[in-house]
């Protein structure tokens, strides 16, 4: 069972004022992040380059009361099929959004926050001690035997998956067989601008849609890389619910909260758009609803 104990403490404000540009790795002369063409075209075998070191994004001390019971960001680490680019895979922003999120999580709210993020399969026996979990790039995920067992004793013992950064109908059809193989009697609710997810900490006005910052440099709000959008561009938030009325999953499709999160020191007007106004809002309104519901 997820251990929550003493990480529900309070929110510190309604209204996010961030300061711009926690870390702007890679920045070139206009104060842009110049992304190399190999890590736009990664291939599906791995991603291309060194990661980022920890030491270059911000850190904090824990206080040694919560030193064993901080919230930790957990990203899902999976497999994938197909012959794809730099999207739709598990490591889609990581670990620069995972370590964003963090540090923003813990500068907005009261919760004790690891600096550390942390990594792990579904099959991984430490999966039951986090609470939250986050999946991203999930529109070719495949998930063995193993992982469906595992993830469905999760998610039907208190456990919550947020999965984000994937479009196109093709890629929402294909989440959804795998999630039906996990939860084989449960069917997605759409979830509408007047659930409280939208509103237990900032009060959205709209549904959220995040693109990617290379797609919002082409001027686009839709990511066709992804594939066809089937005449359907609008973000979609799918929930599933255990047979109490629990939500243990929200499924945010036609979205790309995460780069919000990565991005966030690498251009003021993405910045100020994207992750000021709808990535952070409305990653901490999941995560606050997941903890608290």
């Amino acid at each position: 069972m997820p251990r929550i104990l003493f990480l529900i403490l309070t929110i510190t404000g309604v209204t996010i004022s961030l300061s711009y540009g926690q870390q702007s790795r890679g920045e070139g002369d206009d104060g842009r992040y110049e992304r190399s063409d190999e890590e736009d075209n990664r291939s599906g075998s791995g991603r291309y380059g060194p990661l980022p070191s920890r030491s270059e994004f911000p850190t904090w001390d824990v206080d040694p009361i919560f030193k064993d019971d901080v919230f930790t960001f957990v990203r899902i680490q999976y497999d994938s099929y197909g012959s794809f680019g730099w999207w739709s895979r598990w490591d889609n922003d990581y670990p620069d959004g995972d370590w964003n999120f963090s540090y923003r999580l813990q500068e907005m709210t009261s919760l004790a926050v690891s600096p550390e993020s942390k990594l792990i399969r579904l099959s991984d026996p430490e999966l039951p001690d986090y609470p939250f979990v986050y999946m991203a790039g999930v529109g070719k995920m495949v998930l063995n035997r193993q992982e469906q067992v595992a993830f469905r004793n999760y998610l039907l013992n208190g456990g919550f998956v947020m999965m984000d950064d994937f479009w196109s109908k093709d890629s929402w059809d294909h989440v959804r067989t795998e999630m039906q193989a996990v939860l084989p009697d449960i069917e997605p609710v759409e979830l509408t601008i007047d659930h409280p997810i939208f509103h237990n900490v900032y009060d959205l006005k709209e549904l959220p849609q995040v693109v990617d910052l290379r797609t919002w440099r082409e001027g686009y709000l839709f990511e066709h890389r992804h594939g066809f959008s089937g005449d359907d561009q609008a973000p979609h938030f799918w929930a599933y619910f255990d047979d109490k009325g629990r939500m243990m999953a929200l499924l945010c499709h036609n979205n790309d909260l995460g780069d919000g999160w990565e991005r966030e020191g690498e251009e003021r007007e993405y910045f100020l758009r994207f992750s000021e106004k709808m990535s952070y809002p409305m990653g901490i309104n999941i995560l606050m609803y997941a903890l608290t519901h």
